[in-house]
């Protein structure tokens, strides 16, 4: 047998309101491990808790978003997402990606919600 380890972490997103979206997670181990998100520290609910909820767990592992949902007073999939694989033997926890929903289209590109200053050399 074999503690888990995360062979495929998740990777930042940019995503907007509304849209699909995944967060990959592929980890290995014997026996299988089962695979849970955490999102800025809590234990995030799927559709394997609640059959209405717009996130799914995959059998991959993934966390896959039938869309995303954000409003001005309740951002529920903004945030920093992990996903912890277990079995009896330990967990591995992936890497940091965190899910950042986009505002509006500015210039072609995707501008985040809360964009971060940026301190001009010199200033």
């Amino acid at each position: 047998d074999a503690a888990p380890r995360v062979v495929e972490h998740p990777s930042d997103l940019i995503v907007s309101k509304g849209e699909p979206a995944t967060l990959n997670c592929k980890a290995e181990g014997r026996p299988s491990p089962t695979v849970e998100w955490y999102k800025d520290g809590d234990r995030v609910e799927t559709d394997r808790e609640d059959p209405r909820s717009h996130r799914m767990l995959l059998p991959s592992g993934s966390l896959f978003f039938l869309r995303i949902v954000h409003g001005r007073r309740s951002k529920p999939d903004e945030g920093v997402y992990v996903c912890v694989a277990r079995n009896y033997l330990g967990e591995a926890v992936s890497r940091n990606a965190s899910l950042e929903v986009a505002s509006r289209v500015f210039y072609g590109g995707l501008l985040p919600a809360s964009p971060t200053p940026t301190r001009l050399y010199g200033s």
